[in-house]
């Protein structure tokens, strides 16, 4: 009785060490894939965030009075009570003026590029270069991006300077925001500004990401499993680095096309910017971060169904099909990539005095 009471134990102890050790190699193995989002908003590339700045970027993140029609702000499109998105389908979100699904917010920083065709370099970029005040500069269809005229978008954006300047309040805090400059309400530091705040838009402290620095009962074992699948499926290929994807391009539909619902054709994706053949329906992998919160899926906005979102992606990308099982835990560890949401306190802005 005691000797099988002592090889009960040893084997009890033997599986445990097993699984142990299945746990470090599964974790080796994220580390040269992944890395956590830091815990500090990284500093900007020539733009080097001050008190004064951010607090102005804030303020302009959340200014209607920016667009044409004074109603619509960053804020408008990437809500940041809602995973830093809008939320709606394609067809009804009043945002998605290129056609394309609006791309979060958080993390941003961390992308290769901003866009879904990386016409944008950086955050400063995607500011300066959005056309959102002008909704008659850009299509309205599931077309390319954009239909730009460019004397039209110069227009736009100095009646976006000349409605800042009937707002006094905002002549002082552009020059606190950038001393030195003789005129310091330009539109480039409109973007620069908005940057520095959007740049402090992270999400740490995703459980993923207590897992990956060493807390083992951060993930469940169906998300362990999950992440087992993702590496070994092909899926981490191109959805890896600190925001898991947002690093590179890639072609929707390498193995098989997923039908016009998620690919339509009249949308050539990253080709409508470079006129290189090889760039048709190339587009940037989307970072997975905070992915559960940031439905609908794909550029088109075609389903809410993360599940399916995974399903399309296995048989277009990898050309694989996934058991009900395999994509239940593969979700399983997409939920673990959701992070500390970022708490903001809404800003004061100043009064308009014509």
């Amino acid at each position: 009785m005691r000797h099988s009471l002592i090889a009960s134990l040893f084997a009890l102890l033997s599986l445990g060490a097993g699984a142990a050790r299945a746990q470090d190699a599964l974790r080796d193995q994220a580390k040269g894939l992944f890395e956590p989002i830091p815990k500090t908003a990284p500093a900007l590339a020539d733009n080097p965030a001050t008190p004064e700045k951010l607090a102005l970027g804030k303020m302009l993140y959340f200014e209607p009075r920016l667009s044409d029609s004074r109603t619509f702000a960053c804020a408008t499109c990437h809500n940041l009570s809602m995973g830093g998105v809008d939320g709606g389908a394609l067809s009804s979100g009043a945002a998605q003026l290129a056609g394309r699904e609006v791309q979060t917010v958080f993390n941003a920083v961390f992308n290769k590029s901003q866009y879904w065709d990386g016409r944008a370099g950086d955050l400063k970029d995607q500011v300066v270069n959005s056309v959102m005040a002008n909704p008659k500069a850009m299509l309205k269809t599931r077309g390319g991006p954009m239909a730009i005229n460019p004397s039209e978008l110069a227009a736009t954006k100095q009646r976006e300077i000349e409605q800042l300047r009937t707002i006094s309040g905002y002549g002082d805090l552009f020059k606190k925001a950038f001393p030195g400059e003789a005129e310091p309400l330009v539109y480039d530091n409109i973007g620069r500004a908005i940057a520095v705040f959007e740049a402090t838009l992270i999400t740490p402290d995703a459980p993923f990401d207590r897992w990956l620095t060493g807390d083992d009962a951060a993930l469940s074992d169906d998300q362990k499993a999950g992440l087992k699948l993702f590496i070994d499926k092909g899926c981490s290929g191109c959805h890896n680095g600190v925001n898991v994807g947002g690093k590179s391009y890639a072609k929707f539909g390498v193995i098989a096309n997923p039908g016009p619902e998620h690919l339509p054709a009249e949308d050539a994706g990253r080709y409508a910017v470079t006129k290189n053949i090889a760039d048709r329906y190339v587009f940037k992998v989307p970072s997975l971060r905070n992915v559960e919160l940031t439905a609908p899926y794909f550029h088109t906005g075609s389903t809410f169904d993360l599940g399916k979102a995974v399903n399309v992606m296995a048989e277009s990308q990898l050309g694989v099909k996934l058991s009900d099982d395999e994509t239940t835990k593969i979700v399983a560890f997409l939920k673990s990539l959701t992070g500390k949401q970022p708490e903001i306190m809404l800003p004061i802005l100043p009064p308009r005095e014509r």
